[in-house]
């Protein structure tokens, strides 16, 4: 199994992950390279997904030559899919490949850097929320690459499940998070599984995450 339960979150320590979130974090990583890595890693975290927390069942397959059992993953057509603009898009974009009869749904959220950070956070802005039918078998994975203080993600959770039954499964998946963020989206929604490639070291005096890798949409879209 290559995820392993921490402290705050389950790590996901596949080889390929790991080497992945590498060239992600490399500063001279351009835009092209930045986006196709994204998608790269939402497809291992997909598969990660799927061999840890989905069932399979044995099922009767009929081959050119004779009839023989086979394994089949259970679920597949019960996932949702929530991507917040619009740095998880290549994320889901990989996320999709695993999953791609997943329903999605799309959350714009983001954080008032201006009026700054206190204990609580940043104040979120919600500009557009469009989200499927969410049902009690079904497994949700609420996607953004970056979780550094949480303030984001709790607002978004607070939109995904406001009157929704309690999912199956309900996943923060990031590439990188800080302990900050792990901590408060824990301790809101208990019953969410956190999911994530690391846990960096750190938020800085601004609110972002040491070592991190940088602003991810800006670097996948280019808006620096």
């Amino acid at each position: 199994m290559t995820i392993e339960d921490r402290d705050t979150a389950s790590v996901i320590t596949h080889a390929l992950a790991r080497d992945t979130l590498s060239r992600l974090r490399d500063v001279e990583t351009e835009q092209v390279a930045f986006r196709k890595g994204l998608v790269k890693l939402g497809r291992v975290c997909g598969y990660e997904i799927i061999d840890g927390s989905m069932e399979t069942e044995y099922v009767e397959i009929q081959t050119p030559l004779e009839t023989t059992m086979g394994e089949r993953v259970k679920g597949l057509d019960d996932v949702v899919i929530v991507n917040v603009l619009r740095a998880a898009t290549p994320f889901v974009e990989g996320l999709l490949k695993a999953f791609p009869r997943a329903k999605q749904g799309v959350i714009s959220a983001g954080r008032d850097e201006e009026a700054g950070m206190d204990e609580d956070g940043f104040p979120i802005s919600i500009d557009y929320v469009k989200l499927p039918e969410i049902r009690e078998r079904d497994t949700v994975i609420v996607a953004d690459p970056m979780l550094a203080t949480g303030s984001t993600m709790c607002a978004v959770l607070d939109r995904v499940l406001e009157n929704a039954p309690e999912p199956e499964h309900l996943f923060v998946l990031s590439a990188v998070s800080a302990p900050d963020g792990l901590i408060r989206v824990g301790e809101r929604f208990p019953e969410a599984e956190l999911l994530t490639v690391s846990i960096d070291d750190r938020l800085d005096e601004n609110g972002y995450i040491v070592p991190g890798l940088g602003d991810a949409g800006d670097r996948a879209f280019r808006t620096t």
